[in-house]
């Protein structure tokens, strides 16, 4: 067909120019087969049939009522019919792939950008943008391709769940975007919660993602610690590092589960959490202001009452969070928006936050508000503690700002060596400084990591925090064990001896420990022999 060896064409073309984010030229024939069939379709209905809509509707509608047919009307319903044909055998083609396993998905290859077509441009010609909202360009520059969850990891319609209404998925998006044009691009469909090999050094240690949903992950990966550590039963009275190591696939399973529960159950103030799945059917059909991603539509929300109900549902299903293709990060993530409920959600955020994630070079990433849900169960945009009702010159706030109102588990440590150049860096206060247990999750330089120490005692005795061990993860590939890091509180300042003013600050001054210094001032840092990174 004409049309479809524009397709084939086309696709040949895109296929091989440019990079691309996925490995495109390891996927199946039946992939590459629906990816034909997409662009195939979205080609067809796009061509431009010459002729006004008006007489053409006439020409379908009203035959009865002429008389005498123009050749062009004539011309025009056949090639409409040509049309309509092509369209009916793609269809057949659509259900064959469905048939087998693959579903017609959204997924992002980046492209060129390129200068966007004049219909784009404003109705008047000046090339505002128009009134009315749209999405930014660079996201017009993007080809679709599948990108589908396993059917084995879709639940059941039948498990009882509630399926998502189109008001409660376009909340979604607004809480999440800001608006219901944006959906996830393919770094984070892709993310999942995968667990390093068993019974190794980093048995108990999550691969993190580059991409925004690294700090999903890491937080995860601090409630795992906290729960491996100071939560599971063993038979040991003492909490080693070295049970970080003895961790097998099923327990691997357990710790996940139980870190879920505890940010979700936390997020639904201890008295209820729910957990999105998605089933194979569609529960509604959207309208025309929202954007199709084929996964947020065949949602199904279960609510609990009881926090081990919970724990026993997600371990059910740990299969939806922790296995390639699931979107676990999202589905969590999705979980975690409806533990809170949209309306807290509102409550929570100020006058300087309205969304939890943000557009940074080309991929969303977590506000402030979403790490503060993760950390504490409330989205505060603000890492001081409390209610801001004034400003820096004592002069009060047209509208307060929120902070941390209480101490969590888990605790937040920051520095960005690139904003204390450009201006200061938000002082954290002493709610998420100072958790219950010594476990912190680092944003350091935009990038985050784990923090911790097996000795629980330490933040309730001053005279621990002289000597100790502390444990440095950061969730790459590339490290192959945990780094232990000894902090010297007291028996020198962390400047003496440095002489060197010239050279790469990091290396001077290297960025990890210059965020252990933000809790423990001037403490001297010894990486034990491991090269400082990060």
């Amino acid at each position: 067909m004409e049309h479809g060896q524009w397709a084939f064409t086309h696709l040949s073309r895109c296929w091989h120019s440019g990079p691309v984010s996925i490995e495109e030229r390891t996927l199946t024939p039946w992939t590459r087969a629906s990816i034909l069939l997409n662009i195939s379709l979205q080609h067809i209905m796009r061509l431009d049939i010459k002729g006004s809509s008006s007489s053409r509707q006439g020409a379908l509608l009203w035959p009865s009522l002429q008389m005498e047919e123009d050749p062009d009307i004539v011309n025009r319903n056949t090639e409409l019919d040509d049309i309509l044909r092509q369209i009916s055998e793609l269809g057949k083609w659509r259900e064959i792939l469905n048939a087998s396993g693959l579903e017609l998905q959204d997924c992002i290859i980046k492209r060129p950008l390129e200068r966007t077509k004049p219909e784009e441009d404003s109705e008047d010609g000046t090339g505002r943008p128009p009134t009315t909202a749209q999405p930014p360009r660079g996201h017009t520059n993007l080809l679709t391709v599948p990108y589908s969850i396993p059917r084995a990891l879709a639940v059941s319609p039948s498990l009882g769940g509630l399926p998502v209404t189109p008001e409660l998925a376009g909340n979604l998006r607004k809480i999440l975007f800001g608006n219901t044009f944006y959906v996830f691009n393919y770094e984070w469909k892709k993310s999942f919660f995968k667990f390093r090999e068993p019974y190794s050094n980093l048995s108990y240690a999550l691969e993190a993602e580059r991409g925004g949903s690294r700090a999903i992950q890491m937080v995860v990966q601090a409630n795992i610690i906290k729960y491996l550590l100071f939560t599971r039963q063993t038979n040991s009275d003492c909490c080693r590092l070295q049970s970080l190591s003895e961790v097998g696939e099923k327990e691997q399973e357990r710790a996940l589960a139980a870190s879920l529960t505890d940010i979700l159950w936390a997020a639904g103030e201890e008295r209820s959490a729910t957990i999105s799945f998605v089933t194979s059917d569609y529960c509604f059909t959207p309208h025309l202001d929202y954007k199709l991603d084929n996964f947020t539509e065949r949602l199904q929300l279960f609510s609990f009452k009881k926090k081990e109900d919970v724990r026993k549902f997600v371990y059910e299903h740990i299969q939806c969070f922790k296995d390639e293709g699931s979107h676990g990060v999202i589905l969590f993530l999705y979980s975690l928006i409806f533990s809170r409920t949209i309306a807290r959600l509102r409550e929570d955020l100020d006058c300087t936050t309205s969304h939890l994630l943000h557009l940074s070079l080309g991929n969303f990433v977590c506000r402030q508000a979403l790490m503060n849900l993760l950390l504490t169960g409330r989205a505060s945009p603000n890492v001081f503690n409390g209610t801001l009702h004034c400003g820096d010159d004592g002069s009060p706030l047209e509208k307060p700002l929120h902070g941390v109102l209480a101490r969590s588990d888990v605790g937040y440590l920051h520095w960005s060596r690139e904003l204390l150049e450009r201006t200061k860096l938000p002082m954290v206060g002493s709610m998420l400084k100072t958790p219950k247990l010594p476990i912190w999750v680092c944003s350091i330089n935009g990038t985050y990591s784990v923090l911790f120490s097996p000795n629980r005692c330490l933040l309730s005795d001053w005279k621990m925090e002289h000597l100790f061990h502390m444990y440095f993860y950061n969730g790459q590939p590339s490290q192959q064990s945990t780094a232990l890091l000894t902090i010297d509180t007291h028996s020198h300042h962390w400047e003496v001896g440095i002489k060197d003013t010239q050279g790469d600050p990091e290396k001077r001054f290297p960025s990890v420990e210059m965020a252990i210094r933000t809790k423990w001032e001037g403490a001297a840092i010894d990486w034990n022999g491991t090269m400082p990174f990060f």
